[in-house]
């Protein structure tokens, strides 16, 4: 079977490959920043300017009660949904959160590989892979994989491509 015979092929299917475990704590890291940061601000300030305190602490509260629940509960939820695969045709991810997004992308379409690892990916073991393609709807992105993962992956995808038949157009 060509190349060309297995592309079209393709189908949207489910992704095999669950993300990192660790993948947990570095979202649930970055929502708890993400809501603990306005929420220090208006402590702070709350007890700055006391004429203004309880009308920003109020708001302080709002986030924690709001925030904590999301911060605890939206990680393992994500953690379920995010899935990835590569085969010899295509690379397959699901992500989002509301919003599901299945993608499927054949070896012969993809232009770039990159990983990138952010301070906390480092500080989690993590990084995120992103496969640029001729899409319109722009690159796949796979977050939350094992550094060395996402490496042997950026290596595997660089080399799969280059043996496939296409001008990634």
């Amino acid at each position: 079977m060509t190349t060309t015979e297995r592309v079209g092929e393709l189908r949207l299917r489910p992704p095999r490959n669950p993300v990192d475990p660790r993948a947990v704590g570095w979202w649930r890291t970055t929502l708890a920043l993400l809501f603990g940061a306005p929420v220090v601000v208006l402590v702070v300030l709350g007890f700055l300017i006391p004429p203004a305190r309880f009308w920003l602490l109020l708001p302080a509260v709002i986030i924690v009660i709001a925030g904590l629940p999301l911060t605890v509960a939206l990680p393992r939820w994500w953690y379920r949904l995010h899935r990835w695969e590569v085969t010899d045709a295509a690379v397959y991810t699901r992500s989002g959160y509301f919003w599901q997004e299945w993608r499927v992308a054949p070896m012969s379409r993809i232009q770039t590989v990159d990983t990138q690892r952010g301070p906390l990916e480092q500080r989690f073991g993590l990084a995120t892979v992103t496969v640029t393609t001729a899409s319109a709807k722009g690159a796949l992105k796979i977050e939350g994989l094992d550094h060395e993962v996402a490496a042997d992956l950026a290596e595997r995808l660089t080399a799969s491509t280059q043996a496939t038949a296409g001008d990634a157009t």
